[in-house]
């Protein structure tokens, strides 16, 4: 088991305000090679879940194991080797990347900062990862906000893969972009996924996005999980009602053409 959640628990404090806990108890795990999709509604509880996966909000509760190990009692070491090979992939792509630094510096940092690869190998190896997302070198000496937002998004992915990561954590990376942009990160998901062997936990709210990628889905609500299981069992025979009625809410795009052809709408 690469990744093994047990009732964990986030809580925001304010001095003088009550205290907000936007994740409550929850428990799950992944395996090596394995995609778990975590959906629900906006602001139930995901991306704060996300951020203490990776380390950016502290539990206040429960435990996270990786590889066996609880990362909130690792030494300084040991919690940097975990946050080299736990990667995150952010919802905003122009946003996570420094906007003074080129694609070639971007990338460099990287590997040079975490010592990846030998100085001389340092190019080659940039070629290498814009080969693997698809990415011309025309886009080195570009800043982000010189290329679209997919380009931002696989050089986002880039960054990702030049630390050789166990495990991806992809916040809604998919939910800004053009929708024959997102196929390609998606197709890009699966390729890294399949040739790395790579677990990668995505959270959405997209389900027509997680049934296209997870073996298994996650439902949250109110900071949660409702339901879990294999991602055709939860999304064709929910068993949860806030389960049904997501799927009930996703618009069917067949049945609205149909009902406007009926009516002679243009």
């Amino acid at each position: 088991m690469l990744l093994n959640v047990q009732n964990l628990r986030v809580t925001y404090r304010t001095p003088g305000q009550r205290p907000v806990e936007a994740v409550r108890g929850v428990s799950f795990r992944v395996d090596a090679g394995e995609s778990l999709g975590i959906v629900g509604e906006s602001g139930c509880g995901k991306s704060s879940l996300a951020k203490a996966l990776i380390g950016l909000q502290p539990p206040s509760a429960g435990t996270l194991l990786f590889e066996g190990q609880d990362i909130r009692r690792l030494a300084p070491a040991a919690f940097r080797h975990y946050r080299r090979v736990v990667q995150m992939v952010f919802q905003d792509a122009v946003g996570s990347l420094n906007p003074r630094m080129t694609v070639r510096q971007t990338l460099s940092e990287v590997l040079r900062v975490h010592d990846m690869v030998p100085a001389g190998r340092v190019p080659a190896r940039i070629g290498e990862l814009l080969d693997f997302v698809g990415l011309p070198s025309t886009v080195l000496d570009a800043y982000p906000r010189e290329i679209s937002g997919g380009q931002c998004q696989r050089v986002s992915f880039a960054r990702c893969l030049a630390l050789e990561p166990r495990l991806i954590i992809a916040d809604e990376p998919v939910s800004a972009l053009d929708v024959s942009v997102q196929a390609r990160i998606l197709n890009l998901v699966r390729t890294l996924q399949k040739e790395l062997n790579l677990a990668v936990v995505l959270i959405s709210h997209d389900l027509a996005v997680v049934r296209n990628i997870c073996d298994r889905v996650a439902v949250m609500y109110a900071g949660e999980f409702v339901e879990c299981g294999a991602a055709a069992d939860v999304l064709d025979a929910p068993q949860h009602a806030y389960t049904r009625a997501l799927l009930d809410a996703v618009p069917d795009v067949g049945r609205g053409l149909a009902a406007r052809r009926q009516v002679g709408s243009c």
